[in-house]
């Protein structure tokens, strides 16, 4: 009898942590960035990224730009939560224009969302890691063969006055 009310529970607080986990992505955020794998491997770039919630939907959107010397590329992704089949969204413009699809993904925890990613035949994941309120870590990966290889790594901080969490900052 006990069973039924513990996934019962489980459901209940995954939608919970999931919007508190998107909630704390809200806010400006700027960071380096690096290709690490393939043609362009070694590029360094600097990043600058808003991050909102959709109002009345579990999800989120980050808008902004990474830049390479005087060159700025307009970046984007945003997902949303479709039902049971976790999260659906668009890197860039997705797989119609020079873009990505998210076809789904999930928050691990408190802390990790892992969306997976593809465009025709390329299958990848991207992964956004928060080790505290005011960092974020990014990485793409593609897989190649059996194996993910991480192509792009980028290392945001805020650098907005959102305060998250209940204890506000100074």
């Amino acid at each position: 009898m006990a069973l039924p009310s513990v996934a019962q529970a489980d459901t209940v607080k995954a939608p919970e942590r999931d919007k508190k986990f998107f909630k704390t992505v809200e806010g400006e955020w700027v960071g380096p960035g690096e290709i690490v794998a393939g043609k362009y491997k070694g590029t360094k770039f600097t990043c600058n990224f808003t991050g909102s919630t959709p109002d009345g939907k579990v999800g989120m959107s980050l808008d902004g730009g990474c830049r390479v010397g005087v060159f700025t590329q307009k970046m984007s992704a945003t997902i949303e939560q479709k039902g049971r089949s976790g999260y659906r969204g668009k890197f860039l413009d997705g797989s119609e224009g020079k873009g990505l699809d998210i076809i789904s993904g999930s928050v691990v925890d408190g802390r990790k969302v892992i969306l997976s990613l593809n465009r025709n035949q390329l299958n990848g994941v991207m992964q956004a890691r928060m080790p505290d309120d005011n960092l974020m870590h990014v990485t793409v990966s593609v897989r190649v063969d059996k194996q993910l290889v991480p192509v792009i790594g980028m290392k945001l901080s805020r650098v907005d006055g959102t305060a998250v969490g209940a204890i506000a900052k100074n």
